[in-house]
C-alpha cells in the first residue's frame, strides 16, 4: 500500500508541474530566497524523500540537518484539511505561532537544494511572479493560492493516516528505522514525535469564483487512484 501512495504522491506531483507550465513564474535554478527553515510536509514526503537518500547512500544530508531550538522555527499546530473543518464549520481556530527564524534551509548548498527532484510540495508550490529578492515578498495569485491549497489538501489526504510537521522534524522523525517500519504499518504515533496528525479530506477550500476553472485540475486529481 505504501508503494501505491508513493506512486500516487508522483502523479500528484506531475499534475502540479503541469499546472505551473501555464504561469509566467520568476523562480528558478539557484533562486532560494523562500528557502527557509519554515516549509512543511507530510511523513508521506518525508518517507519518499528518506527511501531515496537511503538507497544513494546520502542520509549524510539529513543527519547534518541544524537542529536549532523548535521555539524559533515554524512548527504547525493544525492540519490544512482540519483547518478547513474548522472554517466550514464557523469553529474557533487554533492560534499558529509566529516563527521567529527565517535562515536559509539547511538543504541549501550554494542556493541549489540537496533534494530538489524529491522536494515535497511545501517547496514546489513557491511559484511567484516577481523576484522576492527585488520585491521582498513572494507575489502568487489568488488562483494559483487556491490551487496550492487543493493540492496541499490533496496530499494530506492521500496520507491521512500519518503527520505533518516542519521539514527538519519529519525527515529527522522519517530518518530512523524503527519510525519507518511504523509509518509503514500507520502505526507511527505523531504527537511523540512532536508532529501533528493528519486529516482526510471532507471540506474543500475553493473560492466560487475559482470552481470553473479549478474543475479541470480537479478531474485530474480524481483519476489518480491507490
Amino acid at each position: 500500500m505504501l508503494e501505491k501512495k508513493i506512486a500516487a504522491l508522483d502523479r500528484i506531483y506531475a499534475v502540479y508541474d503541469g499546472f505551473c507550465t501555464t504561469l509566467d513564474m520568476a523562480c528558478k535554478k539557484y533562486c532560494a530566497h523562500c528557502c527557509t527553515t519554515n516549509v512543511t510536509l507530510t511523513t508521506l514526503e518525508g518517507y519518499k524523500i528518506v527511501d531515496h537518500l537511503l538507497a544513494a547512500g546520502k542520509m549524510d544530508i539529513v543527519e547534518g540537518l541544524n537542529h536549532r531550538d523548535a521555539t524559533t522555527y515554524y512548527r504547525p499546530q493544525v492540519s490544512t484539511n482540519r483547518l478547513a473543518e474548522l472554517y466550514a464549520a464557523e469553529a474557533k481556530v487554533p492560534q499558529e505561532e509566529m516563527a521567529t527564524d527565517w535562515e536559509e534551509c539547511s538543504l541549501l548548498a550554494k542556493n541549489v537544494c540537496a533534494v530538489y527532484d524529491l522536494r515535497p510540495f511545501g517547496c514546489r508550490c513557491f511559484v511567484s511572479r516577481r523576484n522576492c529578492a527585488e520585491t521582498g515578498f513572494a507575489d502568487i495569485d489568488e488562483f494559483t493560492a487556491s490551487v496550492n491549497t487543493v493540492f496541499l489538501q490533496t496530499i494530506e489526504h492521500l496520507d491521512s493516516d500519518g503527520c505533518s510537521g516542519n521539514l527538519k522534524d519529519v525527515l529527522q522523525v522519517m530518518a530512523s528505522e524503527d519510525n519507518r517500519k511504523a509509518y509503514a504499518k500507520d502505526r507511527l504515533k505523531c504527537e511523540a514525535n512532536g508532529l501533528i496528525v493528519n486529516w482526510s479530506l471532507k471540506v474543500l477550500m475553493i473560492p466560487p469564483e475559482h470552481r470553473p476553472n479549478m474543475e479541470p485540475i480537479l478531474e485530474e486529481l480524481r483519476q489518480i487512484k491507490i
